[in-house]
């Protein structure tokens, strides 16, 4: 999705302050709206620290601009809404940069939370990690039947950050531990069946979504709603389909109900299933140590408010990105493209309380406050 060619009722006023780096993000105000495209369809829209500058600032004065009624994301390009955060340049850079990026990321997942306009994403094409930050945390996602969710940050050495901790637990069943512990990848209505995504549309609809949304005369919330779920009613892609996990709901929740990850593979090998050995072979390529800080960062996330979580998931980032697995997952999975990364400890059983622990450790005066 390309975003819509701007037709004559639609007032299109370019913020062209806002679009250096070579537009990486474009900031609009249309109609009713103010409409923000992430403009890096090589990079599947990937978001880096210039993205995130330019968005905060904009998304606080249209909330604050009696004209502006609400407030839609999109990706340019048609194949990513956001693929991620942009972690090449975490990585690489210097240590500044891994504390701005993941702190100003995190402000931002709060600001689209706690956003006083309705805020509209369409999740058409991958949201991954930092792109589920950008949407999930919203009162509107629109999802398609291109759209393809995970959150794969424990085969990277992360964790499912951007709030993950507070919306992943909040998931029915135990479905959001499976999916930060696998990366299990979720498609189309899926996202939708799943509670990502609150609204489905056929991806050959979401321009004619967007020209009625952008025309609604001051629009309430629910003038907003109606629209959505006038789109949503009318899609019949994959409609009688079965949630691709509904066969498995059953073990996933007494599976990955346990409070250790060696127990919820040992409950996996139990079952025996094909699903759940298959679980178990995706599992054992994780990192370790990832895998142990993101249960119990889910854990202490379910009853946790999304700040008190951000804030607990800022000291976990500034612990990976000083220590071994991170830098080396991104250069196994994005840099060489090797697909070997070497943990370290390697293995479940080498992971100590004490090492998990420390992930955990407030930060002082470098940790977020609110």
């Amino acid at each position: 999705m390309s975003g819509l060619a701007s037709s004559s009722h639609v007032l299109t006023q370019k913020l062209s302050a806002h679009t250096d780096a070579a537009g990486e993000v474009l900031l609009e105000r249309r109609g009713c709206a103010g409409v923000i495209t992430l403009n890096r369809p090589k990079a599947l829209n990937a978001l880096n620290l210039n993205m995130i500058r330019q968005i905060y600032p904009q998304l606080k004065k249209w909330e604050q601009d009696p004209q502006t009624f609400l407030i839609i994301i999109k990706g340019a390009g048609g194949k990513a809404f956001c693929a991620g955060g942009d972690i090449r340049e975490v990585v690489k850079g210097d240590r500044k940069i891994s504390q701005d990026f993941f702190r100003e990321e995190y402000v931002l997942n709060n600001a689209i939370d706690s956003c006083q306009k309705p805020y509209v994403a369409f999740i058409h094409g991958i949201t991954m990690g930092g792109g589920v930050g950008l949407s999930v945390h919203g009162l509107f996602r629109v999802a398609t039947e291109k759209s393809l969710f995970a959150m794969p940050e424990t085969a990277i050495g992360l964790f499912p950050d951007v709030g993950g901790g507070y919306f992943l637990p909040r998931l029915p069943g135990r479905l959001g531990y499976f999916l930060a512990l696998t990366g299990f990848r979720l498609k189309g209505r899926d996202v939708y069946r799943a509670g990502i995504a609150t609204h489905f549309v056929d991806s050959e609809k979401l321009s004619l979504l967007e020209e009625d949304l952008l025309s609604l005369k001051s629009p309430s919330k629910e003038n907003i709603a109606d629209v959505l779920e006038s789109y949503h009613t009318k899609s019949k892609v994959d409609e009688d389909k079965a949630f691709v996990l509904e066969e498995h709901l059953g073990r996933i929740n007494s599976c990955f109900s346990a409070d250790s990850v060696e127990q919820i593979i040992e409950n996996l090998q139990q079952d025996g299933s094909p699903f759940a050995l298959e679980q178990v072979k995706v599992i054992n390529k994780m990192s370790p140590t990832s895998l142990k800080i993101t249960l119990r960062q889910l854990t202490e996330g379910s009853s946790k408010s999304l700040q008190d979580v951000l804030t607990m998931e800022y000291r976990l980032s500034q612990a990976c990105v000083g220590g071994h697995d991170f830098p080396e997952g991104v250069r196994a999975v994005i840099i060489d493209k090797d697909q070997s990364p070497r943990w370290e400890p390697a293995r479940l059983a080498d992971v100590t309380e004490e090492d998990v622990s420390r992930h955990f450790r407030p930060l002082g005066s470098s940790d977020l406050r609110w």
